[in-house]
């Protein structure tokens, strides 16, 4: 299903969009990441710490572990820079965890319980995957909130990332 390769090159991507959009979202004005929008998880930093979260609930289910939380809504770190911080640093693990992977591990598929209580079972390339997708469908909804706020988004496509030259450095790590 996936490589190796193209695992470290998706947990590069995400890196990489992250920050772009982490970089865009400390230059809007003011206040602009907390002002309250019509969406699920109210505004910029909600809906940035929603990633955060789902992140470190996969990254349990990744390890094989329990994740502790029972809900994908919890405001775990409610200043920006904070955020900002935290999500890195689960990227770096993300990364690191991504480089250590080979075809069978990927393949291995491993029991997990969702925050609703469900149990469920998927590989763990499966699940790298859904990370990725899930993020980026929500950077989409942060980009949205950009336009509410009078502001252009950052163009965070895989598209731009892989013709800005970013795979080279994947391919050379």
């Amino acid at each position: 299903m996936i490589d190796k390769q193209i695992l470290v090159m998706l947990a590069e991507y995400n890196a990489w969009a992250d920050d772009t959009l982490f970089s865009a979202a400390a230059k809007l004005p003011g206040d602009s990441v907390y002002k309250e929008k019509k969406t699920l998880f109210k505004n910029v930093v909600g809906t940035l710490n929603h990633n955060y979260q789902v992140d470190l609930i996969w990254q349990g289910n990744l390890e094989g572990k329990p994740h502790g939380f029972s809900s994908r809504r919890d405001l775990l770190h409610p200043k920006f820079e904070d955020l900002v911080e935290a999500q890195r640093a689960s990227n770096l693990w993300y990364l690191d965890w991504a480089k250590r992977q080979d075809d069978a591990s990927l393949a291995e598929v491993l029991p997990f319980t969702y925050t609703s209580g469900a149990e469920a079972e998927m590989s763990r390339a499966a699940m790298f995957l859904h990370v990725i997708n899930h993020k980026t469908f929500h950077r989409g909804w942060v980009s949205e909130m950009f336009f509410d706020l009078g502001s252009r988004p950052p163009q965070t496509d895989i598209s731009v990332y892989l013709t800005e030259g970013h795979v080279e450095k994947v391919a050379s790590s």
